[in-house]
């Protein structure tokens, strides 16, 4: 019996998967290298020959806390170098990450990106962590990442790592689906002066009406350099303006008859200012890292009770020092978040349009250490605690929040091709009644050490926000009337509808089921493919609990209360569900989505570099509860690329493919409904007119298609950027 065909068709299959990042990697700076020790007994000198350069050079932080090649991994990890992300035409985060695969991306206005890995993502998505050099900013008083809130210009930026599944047995909370973690250059790594300035102009046509075009502005500078062997700094800052997108028009398209509400669209603007000092010990072991900075915004934010347009002024500010003696660390960061917003959509009880002031700080201290034992044991250990101070005016009753936890890991070394990585971590907070236990269990296969192959079982988790736990408000609501009785066209009934949190709400929870396999083909094409099962539980949704009845008509109802027990028959606001009395956050049941990923990047020639990937996430399965309750990812998605570097010319063009998605996550079910499949062809030419300035012309959706990526959200049209970077001094 053999098993050659087999592996034959599994090896064509893997020719075709593969990362999104076509770019070589080199090892963060921080933390420092942890010791890894080898097989016992050690493979062959000949076969460690036999590994890539390439996978030698791209190593990762994310997936254990500790420095290690990527393709050694106990996760499935996609890798963007600081190569792509300097070609890519991207003038935000959504279009540098939608490559990823298994990464669910929406961008929904100027400045609103969501983005959840094998999973809908949707507005204010929850359960994707986001961190900048480790530190999280993900926004704990609402449960979402506001990546405006960013301090960096994406020039400054090393490499991203996305961890596509959960990670919550190191991560701790909120890493339910996965993690991206944004890694920077080193004063050290960035010697020297850069500044650029980039403009542009975008389409605003949408649904027959055109809006003229909007424009784009974008100016950042920094300076970095070493002052002796011991001292480092960097300092940027930078300012980034776009105008408003188009907004839909009409009716949805979802045959309720609902019309698409007009308020006045917002664009937005976002200052940024970042500063980094680095000591280094003479004794090469000890680094302290001390930075801070300011990110500003404005602009619309679209949650479960309508579109927010968040207020000049509304800021993060943080503060952080780093502190690591060789394979031992202490990390600790501060981030307040201050602002305000104003709802377009919903007013008050009192006829005003919804406040939401909002501030928020966030302390947290973290220790981590590495270490070996008989040269066959990894152990990574350590824990964090944070304190997070609220004032939230649509959450007025509850005003702090502690959590911690503590977690292990222990990579085993069974045998020359056979690894086990089996860890977990406990957690703590002062919402939940008990502990939150996230195990992670990872047998790796290296029949060579360019390629490995994982089966892993994963528990992760997302705590409550303070608004699922507190909010406390109230909304007048709209019915038209016409809807009912033709007669009455033209007529508009306001009610009131509450909106109340719920302090009962347990954690979401992720039991994650994989196989998946990392390696290179023939010393040029590093591949990956994955299969899993996410079986989530209790998740945390805002839905509507409450419904006004014959028995208990709002205040004012202008027809026979039995037309309330009408409207509840007719299904119009969801099965079961009659006028809106009163909406909260409730656990829902069970969901099981599956998935699998594919793809390959390649070195096509010394400057040329392609890569491919396939996304496949069929309808997710609800136990328990409705499907109607759920966002439904797009089934298929295809990203294409390639990225070219010469001495002079650059150039970068992709394609990103997305089939038809199905929203439920804004306002009541007379907004819900389906979004058509797109394809969007990016693309970028460049020419480094000296070793000084570089000049780039950056195109999104070259060929200017009508594509909306939320029911609710804006309309993208092409988009034309003129880019001018200019370098000088000292090189890294």
């Amino acid at each position: 019996m053999t098993c050659r065909p087999l592996t034959g068709l599994l090896l064509g299959l893997l020719l075709w998967s593969g990362s999104a990042s076509p770019t070589v990697a080199q090892a963060p700076a921080s933390p420092p290298a942890q010791p890894q020790p080898p097989p016992q007994p050690p493979p062959p000198v000949e076969a460690e020959a036999q590994a890539s350069q390439k996978y030698e050079e791209e190593v990762i932080v994310s997936a254990s806390r500790t420095e290690q090649a990527l393709v050694n991994a106990p996760a499935t990890v996609t890798l963007i170098d600081s190569r792509a992300i300097e070609n890519s035409p991207a003038t935000n985060y959504a279009e540098l990450l939608r490559a990823v695969p298994g990464l669910n991306v929406t961008q929904t206005s100027a400045r609103d990106i969501n983005l959840t890995s094998r999973s809908a993502t949707g507005t204010l998505a929850t359960s994707q962590l986001a961190l900048v050099d480790g530190r999280s900013i993900y926004q704990d008083f609402f449960g979402f990442v506001a990546w405006d809130f960013l301090p960096m210009d994406p020039q400054e930026i090393k490499q991203i790592e996305v961890i596509r599944g959960p990670a919550s047995a190191v991560w701790g909370a909120n890493a339910l689906t996965g993690v991206v973690n944004i890694i920077t250059k080193t004063p050290r790594e960035q010697q020297g002066s850069a500044f650029a300035l980039s403009a542009g102009l975008f389409g605003r046509q949408a649904m027959d009406v055109d809006r003229g075009n909007g424009a784009l502005f974008s100016v950042s500078a920094s300076h970095a350099a070493a002052v002796n062997d011991r001292w480092a700094y960097k300092v940027s800052t930078g300012y980034y303006q776009q105008d408003a997108m188009a907004r839909p028009t009409g009716p949805i398209p979802n045959g309720t008859g609902t019309i698409y509400p007009g308020f006045a669209n917002s664009g937005t603007r976002q200052p940024k200012f970042d500063a980094r000092l680095d000591y280094d010990h003479p004794d090469g072991r000890q680094r302290v890292v001390m930075q801070g900075g300011f990110s500003g915004t404005e602009g619309m934010i679209h949650t479960g009770i309508g579109p927010f347009d968040i207020d000049r002024g509304t800021y993060l500010a943080y503060g952080k020092v780093n502190y690591s003696r060789g394979a031992t660390r202490l990390n600790t960061f501060v981030n307040r978040v201050d602002g305000a917003a104003t709802n377009l959509l919903a007013v008050g009880v009192d006829g005003r349009p919804v406040p939401f002031l909002f501030k928020n700080t966030t302390m947290d201290v973290e220790a981590g250490h590495v270490a070996t034992w008989r040269n066959r044991h990894v152990f990574s250990l350590g824990g964090n605690f944070r304190y997070n101070a609220f004032d939230l005016s649509l959450a007025p009753r509850e005003d702090s929040r502690t959590e911690g936890g503590i977690y292990v890991q222990d990579e085993i070394f069974l045998a020359p091709m056979w690894r086990w990585v089996v860890g977990g971590r406990v957690d703590a907070f002062s919402v939940l009644d008990g502990p939150v236990v996230s195990p992670r269990t990872t047998l790796l296969f290296k029949p060579a050490p360019a390629h490995t192959v994982r089966v892993s079982y994963n528990r992760a988790y997302r705590a409550p926000s303070l608004v699922n736990n507190f909010l406390d408000t109230a909304i007048v609501n709209q019915l038209d009337l016409g809807a009912l009785n033709p007669a009455l066209a033209g007529r508009v009934y306001n009610f009131p509808v509450a909106a109340v949190g719920n302090e009962t709400l347990e954690e979401e929870s992720l039991d994650a089921y994989e196989i998946g396999y990392s390696g290179v083909i023939a010393n040029r094409a590093t591949v990956s493919a994955a299969v899993y099962v996410n079986d989530s539980r209790n998740a945390i949704f805002f839905t509507q609990n409450g419904s006004y009845r014959a028995a208990t008509p709002p205040p004012g109802w202008p027809l026979p209360p039995a037309a309330l027990e009408l409207i509840l028959l007719s299904g119009r606001f969801g099965p079961g569900n009659g006028l809106p009395a009163s909406f909260t956050y409730l656990n829902f049941g069970k969901v099981r989505q599956k998935g699998v990923e594919l793809g390959v990047d390649t070195d096509v020639t010394r400057t040329l570099t392609a890569f491919a990937n396939y996304s496949f996430q069929p309808t997710p399965e609800p136990s328990g509860f409705d499907i109607s309750e759920l966002n439904i990812p797009s089934r298929h998605r295809v990203n294409l690329g390639a990225n070219y570097t010469g001495a002079r010319m650059i150039g970068n063009l992709s394609m990103s493919y997305a089939s038809d998605a199905y929203w439920q996550d804004v306002l009541d079910s007379r907004y819900h409904g389906t979004t058509e499949a797109y394809t969007l062809v990016n693309g970028t030419v460049g020419y480094r007119l000296s070793d000084t300035f570089t000049a780039s012309l950056k195109v999104l959706n070259l060929f200017n298609q009508e594509i909306q990526q939320h029911i609710f959200g804006d309309v993208m049209r092409r988009q034309v950027v003129l880019e001018v970077r200019m370098r000088v001094g000292a090189r890294p």
